[in-house]
């Protein structure tokens, strides 16, 4: 009796292979996807093309508030020094940095430092512009957790402000801005 052929290549029964890292065009190409499934706006931009995506993204904002540690100028937006909070829900919009980004939820991750500024200049205009540097993007919120301080107060936004009632009927800006744009920076 001829022996059996040898096996071109081994085989492991029962053994999942072992999970690829996924690219970091992927983990962003996946931010971007997923901020859009919250019926948020998202727009990509170079450094060059920063001021006009985020004109384009006030376009509709006669006011706009900025924290004071936001190294941005904004054109004729005001700085937050303590505003009351009947004088920031005046305001049409806010501008922010952002500490990180989740792409598996496209969640942002506001965790308040100087280019967030507090809380509430971004809960009570209609309009969130929140600036994500491609570099603060990571795949999981595993990741992001690693990175965030938590002592610090933290918002976690996916995104507008929406909320249902017992019918199922959805209401945007109950809880905070009725619009989130989201601008994603290239490094």
């Amino acid at each position: 009796m001829p022996a059996p052929p040898e096996p071109t290549g081994a085989r492991t029964v029962g053994v999942a292979p072992a999970p690829t890292e996924p690219t970091r065009a992927a983990v962003l190409d996946q931010f971007v996807a997923r901020v859009a499934d919250y019926r948020a706006e998202v727009s990509r931009c170079s450094p060059a093309e920063l001021d006009a995506a985020l004109l384009g993204a006030l376009a509709e904002s006669a006011s706009v508030v900025v924290p004071a540690g936001l190294v941005l100028a904004v054109p004729g937006a005001l700085i937050d020094d303590g505003l009351s909070a009947a004088a920031l829900d005046a305001i049409d919009a806010a501008v922010t940095g952002a500490a990180v980004g989740i792409a598996e939820t496209g969640t942002v991750v506001l965790d308040h430092r100087g280019d967030q500024g507090r809380r509430i200049i971004t809960l009570l205009p209609d309009l969130h512009v929140c600036i994500v540097r491609e570099s603060q993007v990571v795949p999981s919120i595993g990741a992001a957790l690693a990175l965030l301080d938590p002592a610090r107060p933290q918002t976690w936004i996916s995104g507008p402000s929406a909320t249902s009632d017992i019918e199922l009927s959805r209401v945007e800006g109950v809880h905070g801005p009725r619009r989130l744009h989201v601008i994603l920076l290239a490094d």
